[in-house]
């Protein structure tokens, strides 16, 4: 069963090596996915699933290698150690999972995990039952869920300004808040999600089917520095 989630927003800058520089920027966010990851960890979890969105829908073993070359720093990632004897995994994480597994390992979670990389256009149904499938994975599951909300809150932005951005992350946000009570997550669309470049919208539509009802829901920070809409939350049976 599911006992707690944290929802982590997934920029590379995240990590202080790849924003050299600009860190200090996202030393709020980063310290509220800390303490969400934390209070994961200390509803001590069987099993711990990161979720994120990527290219394809797969999960990714324990063991399993990303990195932050393509970001300018020669920098490896692993979610979590190998099992003893366990082949090297041939697959690598999306960046979505390299941020989770780069908090994780900066949490210092040594106990089992997996990643489930799952496409952003999926359906719900789909979404939403292979959330009901990850929840039954070990007595007490875990979740780490990965993913932005949009990206296009300003002129700079990667998405540039979109007047509906504004209006669809305080959406996101009150969905976060109140346990998404009103099924929004499972309402949104794909389509208005790739155009606002959303990259949460699979990842917390798992969440939403991997829990029961009544969840008791934090959101730690809300924020959208260079125009993109990062959440960092906690939800907990």
């Amino acid at each position: 069963m599911l006992v707690a989630a944290a929802v982590c927003p997934c920029p590379p800058l995240l990590v202080p090596e790849v924003a050299a520089g600009a860190a200090p920027e996202l030393d709020a966010a980063r310290a509220a996915c800390d303490e969400a990851v934390r209070e994961v960890i200390a509803a001590r979890p069987d099993l711990i699933v990161v979720v994120g969105e990527g290219p394809v829908t797969r999960e990714h073993g324990q063991g399993t290698a990303g990195s932050f070359l393509p970001f300018g720093v020669d920098r490896e990632v692993r979610l979590g150690a190998a099992p003893e004897g366990a082949e090297a995994s041939e697959g690598r994480l999306p960046l979505s999972l390299s941020v989770g597994a780069w908090l994780l390992a900066r949490a210092g979670w040594t106990g089992r995990v997996t990643g489930y990389e799952v496409q952003g256009d999926r359906s719900w149904p789909m979404n939403g039952e292979d959330g009901v499938h990850l929840a039954a994975r070990a007595d007490r599951v875990g979740l780490l869920v990965m993913g932005d909300g949009t990206a296009c809150r300003s002129l700079k932005a990667p998405g540039y300004l979109d007047e509906r951005a504004e209006g669809v992350d305080a959406a996101i946000a009150e969905a976060l808040r109140n346990g998404d009570r009103d099924g929004f997550f499972a309402d949104l669309d794909a389509d208005l999600a790739r155009e606002l470049k959303i990259s949460g919208r699979s990842p917390w539509q798992v969440m939403t089917g991997a829990f029961d009802e009544d969840e008791t829901c934090r959101v730690l920070y809300e924020d959208a520095p260079y125009g993109v809409g990062y959440f960092v939350a906690t939800w907990s049976s």
